[in-house]
């Protein structure tokens, strides 16, 4: 009868009007207006960044190139992470607004994971890129052409609507209990799933799915490509070309390490250490927010001859 009492509130809890509580930084709440100095540097050098590296790309066309529009669908990818969470992060740090409607988290969720899963679609993407230009040179230009780099970004982008879609969805018809409180600023699934009160074993499962099919194999195919990039060149290049394209792919290692050293210390603290302190999930999550789409144009503008 009790457990009956509590099911039927929570699930009066998502019939009324229902709101997420936000959190910012735990125990610096009262630093929150300094705090947000930083956060807003972040979030200028990612916007400004990404649209000069879009705006470049467009208006030069000498990077109407495979390489250059990969690079254009990463910097986009990076735009779309950055505008997703910017909302409420500067107004729970500027004007200590901590709510969000029920829609409003579950939008943020699927385009916060949505643009993450096309970030590591990208990358393998590039990752491919990089291989059939060093290892198969002649055939390059038959293979990316602009109706085959047009179909991979239709792909990618059904790639993570599929994988995003399903866990919204079973996650929205469960009920929540009365703790709305999450632990970071934006709506993460790993976060969400807490306050469910019902069964999560399906949501659990799927979850794990996505991740082991993103989170492991977009970075074993890419492993794999650089594996073949090195046994070709250590195979046949001199010495003075083995630097050339090692140089060459410098750019879109980095952005590699950038991305997943953040996403899978984020998901194996969620899952291995959930006792750990609070502070350390917010200040992971902040990192796998932030990094990438701030460190991203940096990288490929220093690296980079063409877009320097």
């Amino acid at each position: 009868a009790l457990h009956s009492s509590v099911m039927s509130k929570a699930n009066n809890t998502t019939q009324g009007p229902f709101y997420f509580i936000l959190m910012g930084i735990p125990g610096f709440e009262a630093f929150h207006i300094w705090i947000s100095i930083p956060f807003c540097c972040f979030y200028s050098i990612s916007i400004m960044g990404n649209t000069t590296i879009l705006a470049v790309i467009r208006t030069e066309p000498s990077l109407h190139q495979p390489m250059y529009l990969f690079l254009s669908m990463l910097a986009l990818t990076d735009l779309g992470l950055t505008l997703t969470t910017l909302p409420t992060v500067m107004q729970l740090l500027w004007f200590n607004i901590q709510k969000i409607t029920f829609e409003g988290c579950f939008a943020q969720f699927f385009f916060l994971h949505g643009f993450s899963i096309m970030e590591s679609s990208v990358l393998l993407a590039m990752s491919f890129d990089r291989y059939v230009a060093i290892c198969r040179p002649l055939h390059y230009a038959s293979i990316f052409t602009s109706k085959v780099i047009g179909r991979i970004g239709v792909a990618i982008i059904c790639r993570c609507v599929m994988a995003v879609l399903p866990p919204l969805f079973l996650l929205k018809r469960l009920p929540f209990c009365h703790s709305h409180l999450l632990s970071h600023s934006y709506c993460l699934h790993q976060d969400m799933i807490r306050l469910v009160w019902a069964d999560i074993r399906v949501n659990s499962w799927f979850a794990l799915v996505v991740v082991l099919l993103i989170i492991a194999v977009d970075p074993l195919l890419i492993v794999l490509s650089y594996a073949l990039i090195l046994k070709s060149i250590l195979g046949t290049a001199t010495w003075t070309e083995r630097v050339r394209a090692l140089n060459n792919c410098l750019s879109h290692f980095l952005a590699v390490l950038v991305l997943y050293v953040p996403m899978v210390s984020v998901s194996m603290t969620h899952r291995f250490a959930k006792h750990a302190s609070p502070l350390v999930h917010v200040v992971l999550a902040n990192i796998y927010v932030l990094i990438p789409p701030v460190m991203n144009p940096i990288i490929y503008s220093v690296k980079t001859k063409q877009i320097r």
